[in-house]
């Protein structure tokens, strides 16, 4: 099993930018597929972003994001990033690493779409104000 540990969450302005990062510890092997998720008050867990890390390096991000936010991991330091710019107020919201082990590149992005991820972390608040 793998721990993950966010942090990097905070209040910025609309505009603004924040990177979130994400350490990951335990038995790290196979866990090729991270991703970043989010869960504003009221409303249900959402996809952000993901990241997989095999032969070659694969990145997914909702449409509400791209363009705006980047995925990026650090193998040699066991830590995923989350790089978040032009920040708006609808990005308000609790931020969650999670990690999935097993299948491929397709599994990884099925499994994100559908917001079922193995291994979770507790959280890091995003507070963007206009």
């Amino acid at each position: 099993q793998v721990q993950l540990v966010e942090s990097g969450g905070g209040a910025v302005q609309a505009g603004g930018s924040l990177r979130l990062s994400c350490v990951v510890s335990g038995n790290t092997y196979g866990w090729h597929c991270m991703g970043w998720f989010r869960q504003a008050p009221g409303k249900e867990r959402e996809g952000v972003a993901a990241i997989y890390s095999g032969t070659l390096t694969t990145t997914y991000y909702a449409d509400s994001v791209a363009g705006r936010f980047s995925v990026s991991r650090d193998n040699a330091e066991n830590t995923v990033y989350l790089q978040m710019s032009s920040l708006k107020p609808e990005d308000t919201a609790l931020y969650y690493c999670a990690a999935d082990d097993g299948g491929g590149r397709d599994h990884c992005y099925t499994r994100w779409r559908a917001r079922d991820f193995g291994a979770w972390g507790q959280g890091t608040q995003v507070t963007v104000s206009s």
